[in-house]
């Protein structure tokens, strides 16, 4: 089992800055790529960012150029600084890990909300 807490959402004006954090506890061995996912209401949660246990890196493409995803392999934590927002940014984020294959299970965090609004 893996436990994922996150922190730092909030409210911000579009063109600021946020960074979330998220701390991985538990089975932190298994755990083979981290990242974060959004959600908008009634719609799926997509793909943000993630880095694999290797350190690679991916982001959708709407927040490529603005997120940067790091982690502090000494604290299990994954960082997710995102800068010049916009208001479609406003979203749920969710931290997500992933075991390795031949079985990978999904870990997910309680989810942080975001919202760009002047």
């Amino acid at each position: 089992q893996i436990q994922l807490v996150e922190s730092g959402g909030g409210l911000v004006q579009p063109g600021g800055s946020l960074r979330l954090s998220c701390a991985a506890s538990g089975d932190i061995f298994s755990i083979n790529a981290m990242g974060w996912y959004r959600q908008a209401p009634g719609n799926q949660r997509v793909l943000v960012a993630v880095i694999t246990r290797a350190g690679t890196t991916t982001y959708a493409d709407s927040v490529k150029g603005r997120f940067t995803l790091s982690r502090d392999n000494a604290r299990n934590t994954v960082y997710l600084q995102m800068n010049s927002l916009k208001p479609e940014d406003t979203n749920v984020y969710y931290c997500n890990s992933k075991t390795a294959p031949p079985v990978v299970y999904d870990y997910w965090g309680q989810g942080t909300k975001v919202t760009v609004s002047s």
